[in-house]
């Protein structure tokens, strides 16, 4: 099995130095000027996704500006220009880990030529990419019915029911589990318990995980309380 790695998406360049936001340049197109975000732009809001993504991790959807701001390498105003607001920079960190997330699913299934190693890689990148951290932010007041997020979520329900569907039919994963299992067993993995001072779980994560992964090996070893989580069912308990 490989081991699994972080790769970014092409829309999501590589973050470089600080510098604030200055006038977009024009690209001319047949209906007219349409403005095209300048490469520091587009870095530093790359920047500040990645901090506050980290910032949610160790301290809640409440994590100061002041925190992702130092994180990022930029001013408050630069922030602030990008996100005005907690509601739209939670909204976006969200999106980001979803889009990269689910990156990653599509990575693993085309890649990866064993059914079980590509939902190893995938769950592993997928705790790289701090998708606990999302458990943290949708409360009451986030938006879920939002076109960008449900756009964005169902390909990555597609592309998880993908990896588990293909490890199913080869034979590899037990089949009395859901999409909803393998979710919700990350997410709590993968991140600190709130309220605690366990930030230093980043070295635990990978073989905890491994261990459940084992435990999703088909022929199943023993038998399931209960009844397969759907996503359907997450959204349920969390909407």
């Amino acid at each position: 099995m490989k081991r699994p790695s972080t790769t970014a998406p092409a829309a999501l360049p590589v973050p470089g130095a600080a510098v604030d936001l200055a006038v977009p340049e024009v690209q001319c197109v047949a209906d007219g000027p349409v403005p095209r975000p300048r490469a520091d732009a587009v870095r530093n809001r790359e920047r500040i996704l990645a901090a506050a993504r980290e910032a949610f991790v160790e301290f809640g959807a409440a994590a100061p500006f002041d925190e992702v701001a130092r994180r990022a390498g930029i001013g408050n105003a630069t922030l602030y220009r990008h996100f005005p607001d907690r509601p739209t920079l939670v909204h976006h960190v969200v999106l980001y880990v979803m889009e990269r997330v689910s990156a990653q699913a599509e990575a693993a299934l085309a890649e990866e030529p064993d059914a079980f190693a590509a939902l190893c890689r995938f769950t592993h990148a997928a705790a790289d990419e701090r998708i606990g951290a999302l458990c943290t932010m949708l409360d009451g007041d986030f938006d879920f019915e939002h076109p960008e997020l449900i756009a964005v979520r169902s390909a990555l329900e597609a592309g998880v029911e993908a990896l588990l569907t293909t490890g199913q039919d080869a034979g590899l994963v037990r089949t009395d589990i859901g999409v909803g299992d393998l979710v919700v067993a990350l997410s709590q993995l993968s991140r600190p318990l709130p309220g605690t001072a366990c930030l230093d779980t980043d070295r635990f994560v990978h073989r905890h995980l491994q261990l459940f992964l084992d435990g999703l090996r088909a022929p199943a070893r023993s038998e399931l309380p209960g009844s397969a989580a759907t996503f359907d069912d997450l959204r349920q308990k969390t909407m």
